[in-house]
């Protein structure tokens, strides 16, 4: 669960995303200006500059945070840093622009084309005529119809990840000439421009041995503006450097050096001169930002530091030796003057050592965007209370998306608007708002809904046996799988009906259940207007022990009485990561746990490793609510159908989830994916998917949040590189500007 940058689409959806903090793919063609997908939420931050201003030469060491297992993008364990480096060496026939579509590569394509849709869909990929890969052969159909071979799923031997689109493709060909290359598809394919995006070449593809352990160390034969020098291991460090055969505009670096860097690790990696570029958490951002500020003439230390504090700095030595010198003064003995002189002293090493790292730090700058990727909150609807959809629908309507954005975003200075889609991000042809067939928040309808499953406040409670869930295993399935008479699934949509299930309009009445008033429970009175009792306590008339308020004045706003069933109180398994770079996951957390109880519902809230986060909870299915983060795609329709997909059971009993953890999923969902893939008519498609997201919105099993943020530390005369946000970065225009040049942001600060 990574982040970092913009990926292969075959990474892209074989992992999750923990942190707060993936890669993106390729899309569906443009909309007007009309359509509800707006533009990005956010731009990218890479101090854009001209090539002429670059330097030619130089290092750039980038924080990775792996070194990767495998090289081949299309391996289960693929990760980040293999995305990363196969967009720098390897073909690419399309890649994202900062909008999230894609766009032709002419750097390896001239055009590619649907020339026949009956009696099948035909594509015609024209080469440029000087693409080669570093052996000096040129790409070309033999490489295609190699890539196809390995990932059509036709050959078990061979270890794919997948093999979404390879699979409806009947055959490859050469056309007219060495440089055109005919696909014919078996079934019409919506997501064509996916493919061959990397390439890799024949001699990868061509056999099981070679794809499946030639590629995991080493690639012999590239073909992009680097090439893989090597992969240490005890460094843990990938080295890259520039091809020599590459026909494109020159690179500007020497060498791009992907370091692998815990996320924790990295602010001093800054300050110690050991990296020029890495994605942080918000805590460094805001030490970058402080130590990039204004700083004093005299002493170098920025004007203020982060404890806004007098004592920094020069100032702070003063203080120190004038508390000696009271202290003597007012008779203090001479041990007590020899430690205070000792503690002085470590005040003192530890202020300059602070001021050390910023003046280290002062050469960088903190690049911001928001990912193409979310991060939403998990309901595992396999058993337990979360089966039942009611339960599910009440959790989501009990929750303020709004303020959970703006808990995240707002301090970071991002746009805080939350997600309105599973599959798309805002700017892209796909997205569109499809919450309201959830329903916008609603305290008052939650309830409704968690009565209606039989949940009630005030209920009976029995004392849990050990080891005993609160709630139980087992939930009420009650109209689960039913069709209606049009087709339908049987899923409750907002404003498909005349008027929702509670009689109602389905709004708020101006008031927020459960919202507080600016203060917390038990502030609602001043200390004057309690009584003491005699024993020391103060009590308000009527009231407990420790309570008081002005007599008439309303009891401030408390949770809802938990709610029962059958004895047990409904209480859910909330399972989040306790490492470095969580902090953001555990304070949303908190924030949602307070927003359920406000309608009864408890939170169990356990902390588990980063490593047993994934693999223990969230893909065995051992949580009931859990955060993580999906990429978004340009792709939906083949991308996102194995997240969405309802599960299957498999030949051995079990059930098969493919990459859906949280267990939901409908036969009309599956159905609406397979059409949106299944046509050429973009529009149409678009339509499709638009349906299909509010169908799981209504389904309740992944509530999207909001847009993860994107906090890059690059050193200020970096060019090209940050935040890139949607658009796949162009490693051969990256480098370190020309002594004297300045970045094209009329904000950047000049290179140090």
């Amino acid at each position: 669960m990574s982040h970092v940058g913009v990926g292969p689409r075959a990474v892209m959806r074989s992992v999750a995303f923990l942190t707060a903090g993936a890669l993106a793919v390729p899309a569906l063609a443009g909309c007007t200006s009309e359509e509800p997908s707006g533009k990005p939420l956010a731009e990218q931050d890479t101090a854009a500059t001209a090539r002429a201003r670059i330097a030619d030469g130089g290092t750039l060491r980038w924080a990775a945070d792996s070194v990767p297992e495998t090289l081949n993008a299309f391996q289960s364990d693929a990760d980040a840093t293999t995305a990363r480096v196969a967009q720098a060496v390897l073909p690419s026939m399309y890649r994202m622009d900062e909008t999230g579509r894609p766009v032709r590569n002419p750097d390896y394509l001239e055009s590619a084309e649907v020339v026949d849709t009956e009696p099948k869909q035909v594509v015609v990929y024209k080469l440029n005529q000087q693409a080669v890969w570093s052996d000096g052969r040129e790409i070309g159909a033999a490489d295609f119809a190699a890539q196809w071979r390995a990932l059509s799923g036709k050959d078990s031997a061979y270890w794919t990840a997948r093999n979404a689109g390879y699979d409806r493709i009947e055959k490859i060909e050469r056309g007219g000439d060495d440089l055109e290359v005919k696909v014919t598809f078996s079934r019409p394919y919506a997501d064509w421009k996916s493919l061959f995006t990397p390439l890799y070449p024949k001699d990868v593809m061509g056999t099981p041995d070679a794809f499946n352990d030639g590629a995991r160390r080493e690639l012999k034969t590239t073909a992009g503006p680097f090439a893989v020098k090597e992969v240490d291991t005890k460094e843990d460090e990938v080295v890259l450097t520039g091809n020599p055969r590459w026909w494109g505009e020159p690179a500007k670096l020497e060498q791009i050096v992907l370091r692998s860097v815990p996320r924790e690790k990295r602010v001093s990696q800054l300050a110690a001169g050991k990296l020029d570029l890495a994605e942080i958490d918000p805590d460094t951002a805001e030490e970058v930002a402080v130590a990039a500020g204004p700083r004093d003439a005299g002493t170098g230390t920025p004007l203020m530091g982060p404890e806004n504090s007098p004592a920094a700095g020069p100032q702070g030595r003063s203080a120190a030796r004038a508390l000696r010198s009271w202290a003597i003064a007012k008779g203090s003995d001479e041990d007590a003057a020899e430690e205070e002189t000792l503690a002085r002293e470590e005040r003192e090493e530890a202020l300059a050592k602070r001021e050390r790292r910023q003046r280290a730090l002062s050469g960088f700058e903190v690049r911001k965007s928001l990912e193409p990727a979310y991060t939403q909150l998990a309901l595992n609807g396999a058993d337990g209370p979360l089966a039942d959809e009611r339960v599910r629908r009440a959790v989501a309507r009990a929750l303020d998306r709004g303020k959970l954005a703006k808990a995240v975003l707002g301090p970071l200075g991002l746009p805080a608007e939350p997600v309105g889609s599973h599959i798309a991000l805002a700017g892209q042809p796909a997205y569109a708002d499809g919450s309201g067939a959830l329903g916008e928040q609603d305290a008052k309808e939650a309830r409704a809904l968690l009565a209606d499953a039989g949940w009630v406040p005030g209920g009976p409670v029995k004392k849990s046996k050990k080891g005993e869930k609160a709630a139980g295993a087992e939930g009420d399935k009650d109209g689960d799988g039913k069709k209606s008479e049009d087709g339908d699934d049987g899923t409750y949509i907002v404003g498909e009906d005349e008027k929702n299930r509670s009689g109602d309009d389905g709004k708020n009445d101006g008031k927020n259940d459960g919202e507080s008033d600016g203060r917390s429970d038990g502030e609602s009175g001043t200390e004057d207007d309690a009584k003491d009792d005699g024993s020391g306590k103060n009590t308000a008339q009527g009231g407990a022990p420790g309570a008081y308020a002005p007599k008439g004045t309303a009891a401030p706003a408390a949770a809802e009485a938990p709610v029962a069933k059958d004895g047990k109180a409904l209480t859910l398994r909330f399972v989040l990561p306790s490492g470095p770079g969580s902090d953001a996951l555990r304070t949303v957390a908190d924030r949602v746990s307070d927003m359920l109880e406000k309608i009864g519902v408890g939170t169990d809230i356990t902390k588990v490793s980063d490593e047993s986060y994934f693999k223990d909870h969230i893909a065995s299915g051992e949580y009931d609510l859990a955060i993580y983060s999906w990429p978004a795609s340009a792709f939906p329709a083949t991308d996102a159908r194995p997240i969405y997909a309802k599960p299957v059971p498999a030949a051995d009993g079990s059930l098969n989830v493919a990459q859906n953890y949280t267990r939901v999923g409908t036969d009309q969902v599956d159905q609406l994916f397979d059409r949106a893939m299944g046509t050429l008519d973009e529009g149409e498609a678009r339509d499709l998917l638009r349906k299909a997201d509010s169908r799981i919105w209504a389904a309740a099993g992944s509530i999207p949040l909001y847009q993860r943020p994107q906090l890059i530390a690059a050193r200020k005369n970096l060019a090209n590189a940050g935040a890139f946000g949607f658009e796949t970065p162009v490693y051969q225009d990256m480098g370190f500007l020309k002594k004297g040049a300045n970045g094209s942001r009329p904000s950047a600060t000049p290179s140090s």
